[in-house]
């Protein structure tokens, strides 16, 4: 019987660093094989403060990037921009104030990205306000917040993600999920860092 047990034992002594390596593999992060280019548009959806924010912090001077909280597929028909960044997250006080809803901004935002594949834009899903941006920190029953990521991360080609706001890897399952790189950062000095790499020559 003691045999019987050191055997075991010495099976899962075996499986657990096999196990530990194969959970590290999944997790590891997508290689980053694109190179946004300026001009850049931030757009929402959701209507919430990321976008200023995420403007504030870009490289200055020498990046021309333009904030539109409500672009239009049409304002990317002119081919002026090459980086479209949709900033995720909902503010039913921000949306309320525009007079619209998060159905408004789900449509925007598809044919928003639909242009800007036309256009062969690179398109960013930044989230940088972290988990009081999603429906943990929103009231019962409001799941405009996901809706917005659902809308945006799968179907974009680099993510830029507040790693708190990851704390349950929502964004990580997607990026892994859909092959998609993705920057996390753990204080905006450090995504002013990584938006320099990403934009300056």
């Amino acid at each position: 019987m003691k045999m019987i047990r050191s055997l075991n034992l010495a099976a899962i002594l075996i499986l657990i660093p096999a196990q530990v390596a194969a959970q590290a593999a999944g997790s590891a992060p997508q290689a980053l094989n694109v190179k946004p280019q300026p001009p850049i548009l931030i757009t929402s959806c959701g209507q919430s403060p990321g976008p200023a924010m995420l403007k504030a912090l870009m490289p200055k001077p020498g990046v021309e990037v333009e904030l539109n909280g409500l672009a239009a597929a049409a304002d990317l028909k002119s081919g002026k921009y090459k980086t479209l960044i949709i900033v995720m997250g909902a503010s039913l006080k921000g949306m309320g104030a525009a007079g619209i809803d998060i159905s408004d901004e789900l449509k925007r935002t598809t044919a928003l990205i639909a242009e800007a594949r036309n256009q062969k834009m690179t398109v960013i899903g930044a989230h940088i306000e972290g988990m009081k941006r999603r429906s943990q920190g929103a009231a019962e029953g409001d799941t405009t917040d996901e809706q917005s990521i659902d809308a945006v991360a799968p179907n974009s080609d680099l993510l830029l993600v507040y790693k708190e706001g990851d704390s349950d890897n929502r964004f990580t399952t997607i990026s892994n999920g859909k092959k998609i790189p993705m920057i996390r950062f753990d204080r905006y000095p450090d995504l002013q860092a990584e938006l320099r790499k990403l934009f300056m020559k």
